[in-house]
């Protein structure tokens, strides 16, 4: 169970998630989790989230980019600051040092538990 992305573009990826996840990141958090990054080649896969996703919220955020320079990006409703090297943290804590603003896509996950985001050109 859980969310995975497939890599179905011709470069390697880089990719980072949003979701609400009240529990862990009540508070100054205002429930909001961010994780990131996975790398995964082209044809590839990898689960970003391995427990019930409609059990947090229908709504999920991405971002990803490519090592030519494409990027799948939201519309500036969800830009956020978030670190370069590999992170787990709430929305707003912890975020210093090496840093780059993303613009987080959503996606809607409708009632499902289990769901795969193939990200392709």
């Amino acid at each position: 169970m859980g969310l995975t992305i497939h890599n179905q573009y011709t470069a390697s990826l880089s990719v980072a998630i949003m979701f609400w996840s009240p529990d862990t990141c009540s508070g100054e958090g205002a429930g909001w989790e961010m994780m990131g990054w996975w790398n995964i080649d082209p044809g590839g896969s990898a689960l970003v989230y391995a427990n019930d996703l409609e059990d947090l919220n229908r709504y999920w955020y991405y971002y990803a980019h490519s090592s030519d320079g494409t990027r799948w990006a939201g519309n500036g409703d969800w830009v956020r600051s978030v670190p370069r090297a590999r992170f787990d943290q709430c929305f707003g804590l912890g975020v210093v040092g090496d840093t780059e603003e993303v613009d987080f896509r959503q996606l809607d996950i409708d009632s499902n538990d289990n769901f795969t985001l193939n990200l392709t050109p």
